[in-house]
């Protein structure tokens, strides 16, 4: 069984969604960042699921989809995934952003 860690941008990704949610319903935020924690269970046994990053091509960065949102995680190994970030599909994707998180997790 792997390990799936979440970066300091995911978790502050996902405290942007329950907040902007809660604004309608508190229930609401609170499901559904309880879907897309659950949803990243499954990467502990099988990291290799989630399909590659269009954006980015890159077999080691794949993403899941839960709802509206991206869940984009890079592979470091076998046993650990990274949870990069979680982004609304309807927002414009910066691939740039993104790989300097990647190179920023590589030099760690």
């Amino acid at each position: 069984m792997g390990e799936v860690n979440f970066t300091e941008q995911s978790l502050s990704d996902l405290e942007e969604i329950g907040r902007y949610i809660s604004l309608d319903s508190i229930t609401y935020a609170r499901l559904q960042i309880e879907k897309i924690l659950s949803r990243t269970d499954i990467l502990e046994s099988f990291p290799q699921i989630g399909r590659i990053v269009p954006e980015l091509k890159n077999k080691l960065i794949r993403e899941l989809i839960e709802g509206n949102f991206r869940i984009i995680y890079f592979i470091v190994n076998k046993q650990t995934v990274h949870i990069l970030t979680i982004h609304h599909s309807a927002r414009r994707f910066n691939a740039t952003q993104l790989r300097k998180l990647i190179r920023k997790i590589k030099n760690d």
